[in-house]
């Protein structure tokens, strides 16, 4: 397995074209000044130790190097060998609100850019949990699986928004009823879920039964409430923009609110705990501590170990592609010149 360092190092790739282009366009001048000052076979008598290739080969081992050493910049690292770890843990699943309530900026910068940051701080705060991602709207979608990986989490994550489920509404005991196929190892004494939504939702009832079916399989149920209860509208952007204020049937602004109450009986319902995600340090604090008191399960993970430096391979590769350019002069050698590859004396003559 390969890690990469410093990946914004990849940018100065971009200098690479650049570069190229700007050889092109001079070799293209030099050829159009050199037709007026003479032409071709003349120009040939003049400068027979002229070579046609040897400036492109230059502009090869210039750019070759410039690109091995961008890779050392970023420094990759290889994993030497793969080993089972033992590790112990809770298995957690986060079911994130993706329904559009979610865009009122009642909560800086909205809601769910605050749920997302409040399932990242809590990721920074984990060692040995395993967990998983759940999206839901009006349907729940599995987006994450259990696992162990930590930055696929944060990737997968921040790539979660508003219009990733095509239906709208807010269906937590979908959600609830998805997570509790989601836990895969049914030796694990701790299982839970995390709930981060503004509990508004619009399953009539089912919610109910879903947080009894969790109970009923060990999964206790945590919600975190985002947003306030005296609400906010629903803005529509576009390109980052205002557009307009979503509008009911009546052409009413819809007002969205924070519903604490269902969030606090599911909580309840479920053997947890209801969490205010108003204040992010506080709401992780909270969560972190609820972990810190459960029992941990020991569970088996694969992962590489003893990761090396690979750049300085990539550094020597530059500076012997740069040494060799100094043994390449623009002028044809002795040696090429006795070969006459391209015919050059049959063609003067």
């Amino acid at each position: 397995m390969i890690q990469l360092d410093e990946k914004i190092y990849f940018y100065l790739l971009a200098v690479i074209p650049l570069i190229i282009l700007m050889f092109v366009g001079y070799q293209l001048w030099k050829r159009r000044v050199q037709r007026r000052f003479a032409d071709p076979a003349l120009l040939d008598r003049l400068a027979p130790d002229r070579s046609r290739f040897k400036p492109a080969l230059k502009l090869i081992l210039y750019v070759a190097a410039l690109f091995f050493l961008i890779i050392g910049l970023v420094n990759p690292k290889m994993g030497t060998k793969l080993e089972t770890v033992k590790r112990e843990g809770v298995d957690i699943v986060f079911a994130v609100d993706v329904s559009k309530s979610m865009l009122a900026e009642d909560i800086a910068p909205n809601r769910l850019e605050k749920a997302k940051r409040l399932v990242s701080e809590i990721i920074n705060e984990l060692t040995a949990d395993r967990i998983g991602i759940i999206a839901y709207a009006a349907q729940a979608y599995p987006q994450l699986p259990i696992t162990t990986d930590y930055g696929a989490a944060k990737m997968f994550l921040q790539s979660m928004n508003t219009d990733m489920l095509s239906s709208q509404g807010t269906a937590i005991g979908e959600a609830i009823e998805l997570a509790t196929e989601y836990f895969d190892d049914e030796f694990q004494t701790n299982r839970v879920l995390v709930i981060i939504s503004d509990g508004e939702d619009h399953s009539e009832g089912a919610v109910t039964d879903a947080v009894d079916l969790a109970r009923e399989k060990g999964i206790r149920v945590f919600t975190i409430g985002v947003g306030q209860t005296k609400g906010a509208p629903i803005p529509i952007k576009r390109n980052g923009v205002l557009e307009s204020l979503k509008k009911d049937m009546q052409g009413e602004v819809v007002i969205t609110k924070l519903n604490p109450d269902i969030l606090e009986e599911i909580a309840s319902d479920g053997d947890g705990a209801y969490i205010d995600g108003a204040n992010t340090a506080g709401a992780v604090a909270a969560f972190s501590e609820i972990l810190d008191r459960m029992d941990r399960t020991e569970f088996e993970a694969q992962q590489f170990a003893d990761f090396k430096d690979q750049f300085q391979w990539f550094l020597a590769a530059a500076l012997i592609l740069l040494f060799l350019d100094l043994f390449v002069l623009e002028r044809k050698t002795a040696w090429l010149r006795r070969l006459d590859l391209f015919d050059e004396r049959k063609n003067a003559a």
